[in-house]
């Protein structure tokens, strides 16, 4: 696999994953809803800073890990597939719907772009994805890692900006899709724990047969 196929692999998945409905995707939705747009997009901006950290100390532990102790790095690509096979089957197994009770948000911007930060920081998706997801794409091969991580650090922020953002300018519609049309949100999660899968089996034939 070439270094643009992994990138578009990459980005497949994170969008993938983006648009599944979790604690990010509800707490711009509440902030839009309860302070306007500029509520919204603060609180986008807040998330997005978020994502910016989840990705350097993953881009950090990946980088030590292959360079301080390069025999572990093939049995983590392996065991971070098998993990994410396991999340996937369980994606696919089950029914994500939103309903129609969201959490408070404020109508500070400035307190909505922290509560943003908070949010993201503390949600167990982004670490799942750090620890199962994003070390899968940081290969030695393709060069220095902190280079590939500032790399796909900026595709995941520019992702989260786009789907939340979007989300945020168009908050009225898109919550009664969310809430009028479980089956569009049950559609998207098992369809992330699709991508899920292949991801995953891509990763494991590669730790298996490389040398």
């Amino acid at each position: 696999m070439s270094y643009t196929e992994n990138l578009w692999l990459y980005f497949t998945l994170l969008f993938g994953i983006i648009i599944l409905p979790g604690v990010d995707m509800l707490f711009v939705l509440a902030s839009s809803l309860t302070g306007g747009k500029r509520t919204g997009l603060a609180a986008t901006s807040g998330i997005v800073a978020g994502g910016v950290v989840h990705s350097l100390y993953g881009a950090i532990g990946v980088g030590l890990l292959a360079s301080l102790i390069p025999v572990l790095f093939k049995p983590l690509l392996i065991f971070g597939a098998a993990y994410k096979i396991w999340v996937g089957f369980g994606l696919v197994r089950s029914s994500i719907v939103i309903e129609g009770g969201e959490a408070d948000a404020s109508a500070s911007a400035w307190r909505a772009f922290r509560r943003g930060i908070v949010t993201c920081l503390s949600n167990p998706k982004a670490y799942l994805f750090m620890m199962a997801v994003y070390p899968q794409f940081l290969k030695p091969a393709f060069g220095p890692i902190w280079i590939q991580g500032v790399i796909m650090g900026l595709m995941t922020a520019a992702t989260q900006l786009a789907v939340y953002g979007t989300l945020a300018m168009t908050a009225g519609k898109s919550r009664d899709l969310l809430v009028s049309s479980p089956h569009v949100t049950v559609f998207i999660g098992r369809a992330a724990g699709l991508l899920l899968i292949v991801v995953a089996g891509f990763t494991a034939w590669e730790g298996i047969v490389s040398h």
